[in-house]
């Protein structure tokens, strides 16, 4: 999902615009999670960047997402830019007794 999103709307309001926008990326998150993971991955990861526009897009977490959004609104911007991709993640198994 490469996506810009728009704050503002002539009919809806912002409060309701922004849980629109929180619950479209979730289903996106969703939806690919459910997906056939290939042979050889353990999970699926995603690449997140979040900026006011395009050019101007940060890497973040995925816990990250909603802090963004909110944040875009308290900033007071017009549109905010978001790209999530989803890649495969492989797990790095343990060592016991190893002490972190």
């Amino acid at each position: 999902m490469k996506k810009t999103f728009s704050l503002h709307h002539e009919k809806i309001k912002q409060p309701r615009l922004v849980d629109a926008i929180k619950h479209e990326v979730k289903k996106y998150l969703r939806r690919e999670r459910n997906k056939q993971l290939p042979k050889g991955a353990d999970y699926w990861d995603f690449d997140c960047k979040y900026g006011s526009a395009k050019d101007y897009a940060e890497v973040i977490h995925v816990s990250q997402i909603n802090k963004s959004i909110d944040d875009a609104v308290t900033k007071g911007l017009d549109s905010f830019y978001l790209e999530i991709l989803a890649k495969t993640g492989h797990r790095t198994p343990k060592i016991l007794g190893e002490d972190e």
